[in-house]
């Protein structure tokens, strides 16, 4: 018969490991990411123009 403790152990150590996978797996990312944002062109965004924008009454 498990106990309290034991299933919470069980699941902090499924946590804790599945944390560890994710960290592991965003530093590969972001390693090869940067590899390739340096043979990319850079975009231009241009800003919204919100505040000129005319609304008309709804009624």
């Amino acid at each position: 018969m498990m106990t309290f403790l034991t299933i919470f152990l069980i699941l902090i150590g499924i946590n804790l490991a599945m944390v560890v996978v994710s960290l592991l797996s965003v530093s590969q990312k972001s390693k090869t990411s940067t590899k390739k944002l340096s043979n990319e062109p850079v975009s231009v965004i241009y800003p919204l123009d919100l505040l000129t924008t005319s609304y008309k009454k709804a009624v």
